[in-house]
């Protein structure tokens, strides 16, 4: 059943993403080459700049983001990225220009900070903006946000959930006469510039993703031999299969791939740890690998 789940998240990522850029396995090299013909050749210098500096488990993150960045922008067209937004929000050039997150989206980086901005502004022109946002880790539909003055009964209101993902509020007459509204969950939807960002992440996967001209190859820096051998035998005790986790991890390309095949996330909790264990692994830190792999050799 969890292989059959990934599977179908990958295939939809697939149809999607081949939908958006054409593209059957997108890349990093033909994603960066889209881009430039998109953004310009200065802005995706800056963005494969940004992915680059990535740690290598974010790098796919990243370029996902520029993903996002490039179907928006299409969309919404290259003066997106010189116009300044509400408030005191400097335009997407500047921020992408000095690198630095603002609030209150400090818990992304500049790249999925934008991607989110682009997403979001390409709802609003698909849908009109939305009246109010809901968290949809509840899933109750019923009077979920406040009705504006002039809402009548039979009413649709766009409500915003997500980074680009909206759905409607069905205005409706309670038993007792009072106006309420039902979320429509039917009618979830997600703006093209947010589609291409999940769907090129999950499409192309952890990796490796080497970039144009990049040199040394990160991918090829040699990893802890006995850290790397102890989390390859404990995915194979969990449950993963020889052609899953691969021959002997020495390069971090290798652990990055093996971790790909794994499909982690769809696994059992423990699975946390053994993640946390080869992040660390590929960051290089001793102290911090030394901690992780005191808490997966915990685990059960």
């Amino acid at each position: 059943m969890r292989e059959f789940r990934a599977e179908d998240a990958r295939s939809e990522a697939r149809r999607l993403i081949h939908d958006l850029l054409g593209e059957r396995h997108p890349a990093a090299v033909s994603l960066l080459d889209d881009a430039a013909t998109v953004l310009g050749g200065e802005r995706t210098a800056r963005c494969a700049e940004l992915a680059q500096g990535a740690a290598l488990t974010r790098r796919s993150s990243e370029l996902a983001a520029i993903a996002g960045l490039l179907v928006g922008t299409r969309m919404l067209g290259a003066g997106w990225w010189t116009s300044g937004r509400e408030g005191k929000i400097p335009a997407p050039d500047e921020v992408l220009a000095a690198n630095t997150a603002i609030e209150p989206w400090t818990d992304l980086t500049v790249l999925e900070m934008l991607a989110a901005w682009i997403a979001d502004d390409g709802a609003d022109v698909a849908w009109g903006p939305a009246i109010a946002s809901v968290d949809l880790n509840s899933w109750q539909a019923e009077d979920r946000i406040e009705l504006p003055a002039d809402a009548v009964p039979g009413g649709r209101l766009v409500v915003a959930f997500d980074a680009g993902g909206r759905l409607d509020a069905v205005v409706v007459e309670r038993p007792d006469g009072e106006i309420g509204s039902n979320l429509d969950f039917a009618s979830l939807r997600y703006s093209r510039a947010a589609e291409a960002q999940w769907s090129w992440g999950v499409a192309a996967g952890l990796g490796p993703h080497p970039l144009p001209g990049e040199d040394p190859d990160p991918y090829a820096d040699t990893v802890d031999q006995q850290a790397a051998e102890y989390l390859r035998q404990w995915a194979l005790r969990h449950g993963a299969t020889g052609e899953q986790v691969g021959s002997r991890w020495q390069a971090k390309g290798d652990v990055i791939s093996a971790v790909e095949r794994v499909d982690w996330m769809w696994r059992s909790g423990e699975w946390f740890a053994w993640w946390r264990a080869t992040s660390a692994l590929l960051g290089g830190d001793p102290v911090q690998l030394a901690s992780r792999m005191d808490d997966i050799a915990s685990a059960p």
